[in-house]
C-alpha cells in the first residue's frame, strides 16, 4: 500500500487529496484558499470532520509546508516518508504530452514555455509544482494534463480553417480541456455498461462553471467543445463559448474597449451571466426562472440549447451513440438542465425517464430500459485518475 497526494494548485488555492492507492482510498482531502492573503483560509478533513481554519499564508511554499505539517501534527500519516508520489494537475500540454509524464526539469521547461497557451493556469500549476519540488525534493512527481486525452483528435477534428502555417509555426488548433475528467468517466461508464471500453461509442457532458462536450470513440477523443482556449464551445457561468470571431472588432468599435478588455468580458462577464444579467450560478437562475424571470429563463434555454446540438453534432459524427454522460457539479446534480438538453432526442434512440432523472450527485442510469442509447450521470473524480497515473509511472 502507498500514499499518493493529489494535487491542483490555482493562482491563489491549492486543492488536494491524499489516496492509499491502490485501493484508493481518500484519506484526506482539502484546500487552501486565498494563499497571499491575510486571511487565507485552511480547509481540510479529518476522520469525517471538516477543520477549517484562516490564518496568514504568505505564498504557496509556505500553503505545502503547512499542508504537509497538518498531515502529520493531526495523525492522518506518522511520516512525510509515507508519502511516495505527487501528482500535480496541469491545464495546458500542448502537442508535447499525449499523457502524464514524471516531472524532469525538461519537462517542466516544457510546460513553462506553454504558459503562452495557458497564461491564467500554466504558471499557477507550475507554482504548486515547484513548492513541492522545495518541500519534498526526492519524492516522484507526475504532471497530469487537462488536454492530454484529446490529443487522439485527427486532424480534420482539431484544425480550424485558417493558413496551414498558422498551426505548424504558431500551434493554433483546436486543443481541448476537461480531458482528465472525460476520460475518468468514458472509463467508469464501460464500466458500468459491462462492454469493452473499445466497442462504445459516447458522449460526455462536463457541465459545471466551465462546461465542456466530447466525443469518445473506442476509449479515444475524437472530437471536443473547448478549443484553443477554454472559452470556446457551450454557454458557461461567465464564458460566450462559440461566437462569431467578427464580433470581436465590432464590439470594441461600438464600447472602445481594447483587444484584451472584450477577451475579459467574454470570459468572465458573459455565459449565463451576461444572458440572466445577474448571476454565473446555476442554482440561482434556476430559482429565478421558477419564480417568473425571463432572463433567468432565457439563460437555462441558451445553455441547454447550446448543449443539445453538441450531442446531435457528435452524435452523428460517430454515426450513433451509445451513451450521454452527465458529469461534474451541474451535469450531476441539475434535472432541470438534463431535462433540457435530452428533450426532443428520442428521434436518436434516447428515451429518459423523467422520474429517474430527479438523482442528485450519484452514478445512475436515467433512461428507460428500452432506450437503445442510455443516458448516465457519473461523478466526476480527476483526482484518483491524477492518483492512478501516479502509482502506475513510479
Amino acid at each position: 500500500m502507498t500514499k499518493i497526494i493529489a494535487i491542483n494548485a490555482g493562482s491563489s488555492s491549492l486543492k488536494f487529496q491524499l489516496f492509499e492507492m491502490p485501493g484508493e482510498e481518500v484519506i484526506t482531502k482539502g484546500i487552501i484558499e486565498r494563499i497571499g492573503l491575510p486571511d487565507s483560509i485552511f480547509n481540510i478533513s479529518v476522520a469525517g470532520e471538516k477543520i477549517i481554519e484562516t490564518l496568514e499564508i504568505a505564498n504557496h511554499e509556505v500553503a505545502v509546508e503547512l499542508l504537509l505539517e497538518k498531515l502529520t501534527a493531526k495523525g492522518i500519516i506518522e511520516s512525510l516518508d509515507e508519502i511516495v508520489g505527487v501528482g500535480h494537475r496541469v491545464v495546458h500540454g500542448g502537442e508535447d504530452f499525449s499523457e502524464s509524464v514524471l516531472i524532469t526539469d525538461e519537462v517542466l521547461k516544457k510546460i513553462h514555455a506553454l504558459s503562452e497557451l495557458a497564461p491564467l493556469h500554466n504558471p499557477a500549476n507550475i507554482t504548486g509544482i515547484e513548492a513541492f519540488k522545495r518541500v519534498l525534493p526526492n519524492v516522484p512527481a507526475v504532471a497530469v494534463f487537462d488536454t492530454a486525452f484529446h490529443q487522439s483528435m485527427p486532424e480534420s477534428s482539431f484544425l480550424y480553417s485558417l493558413p496551414y502555417h498558422y498551426y505548424t509555426d504558431y500551434g493554433i488548433r483546436k486543443y481541448g480541456f476537461h480531458g482528465t475528467s472525460h476520460k475518468y468517466v468514458s472509463e467508469r461508464a464501460a464500466e458500468m455498461l459491462g462492454r469493452p471500453l473499445e466497442q462504445l461509442r459516447l458522449i460526455s457532458c462536463h457541465l459545471g462553471n466551465g462546461a465542456s462536450i466530447a466525443a469518445i470513440e473506442g476509449g479515444k477523443s475524437i472530437d471536443t467543445s473547448m478549443g484553443f482556449t477554454p472559452l470556446a464551445g457551450v454557454t458557461m457561468g461567465t464564458r460566450s463559448g462559440d461566437i462569431d470571431p467578427a464580433l470581436i472588432p465590432f464590439i470594441m468599435e461600438k464600447t472602445e474597449k481594447t483587444a484584451d478588455e472584450v477577451l475579459d468580458v467574454l470570459n468572465k462577464k458573459s455565459g449565463m451571466l451576461g444572458v440572466s444579467g445577474f448571476s454565473s450560478d446555476l442554482r440561482d437562475i434556476e430559482t429565478e426562472a421558477d419564480d417568473g424571470n425571463d432572463r433567468a429563463e432565457l439563460a437555462l434555454e441558451v445553455f441547454a440549447n447550446h448543449i443539445h446540438k453538441y450531442i446531435g453534432s457528435y452524435a452523428a459524427r460517430m454515426y450513433g451513440v451509445d451513451a450521454i454522460i452527465f458529469t461534474a457539479g451541474i451535469g450531476e446534480n441539475s434535472d432541470v438542465i438534463r431535462e433540457r438538453v435530452l428533450r426532443g432526442l428520442e428521434f436518436m434512440g434516447v428515451y429518459w425517464d423523467p422520474a429517474l432523472n430527479k438523482v442528485r450527485g450519484k452514478e445512475a442510469f436515467i433512461n428507460y430500459p428500452h432506450s437503445p442509447v442510455k443516458v448516465m450521470i457519473i461523478p466526476t473524480n480527476e483526482e484518483v485518475m491524477i492518483a492512478r497515473d501516479v502509482v502506475s509511472l513510479i
